[in-house]
């Protein structure tokens, strides 16, 4: 999922049925460049293939999309929450520190 042109795929496939050529296309990608990026996907279980005549057509596979993503959740959820809570309690102590808000001092005319 590291590749730019992986997740473009990715997510244009999760919109239906697409062509190799189409997913090449949308990630800014060549047939040949794309091709290595698509059976990384498709090995990962991300994406189906069917052949279709001359055209191969690849789809999502949401169950094991959702699989990934509980994985994920898992492994990154406690590290989220608490980077938020300490990105929280840093605001609030800056916002304690600064004080009331004070005006800067008039200047008499012509200094």
């Amino acid at each position: 999922m590291g590749h730019p042109g992986r997740r473009a795929m990715l997510g244009l496939a999760r919109d239906g049925e697409r062509s190799a050529t189409e997913l090449a296309q949308a990630a800014g990608l060549s047939a040949a460049a794309a091709s290595p990026h698509l059976k990384l996907l498709r090995q990962a279980g991300l994406l189906h293939v069917r052949v279709d005549a001359q055209r191969r057509l690849y789809r999502v596979d949401f169950a094991r999309l959702a699989q990934v993503r509980a994985v994920l959740d898992r492994v990154w959820g406690d590290a989220l929450e608490r980077l938020q809570d300490a990105a929280g309690q840093d605001e609030a102590a800056a916002t304690a520190s600064e004080g009331p808000a004070r005006r800067p001092a008039r200047q008499a005319p012509g200094q």
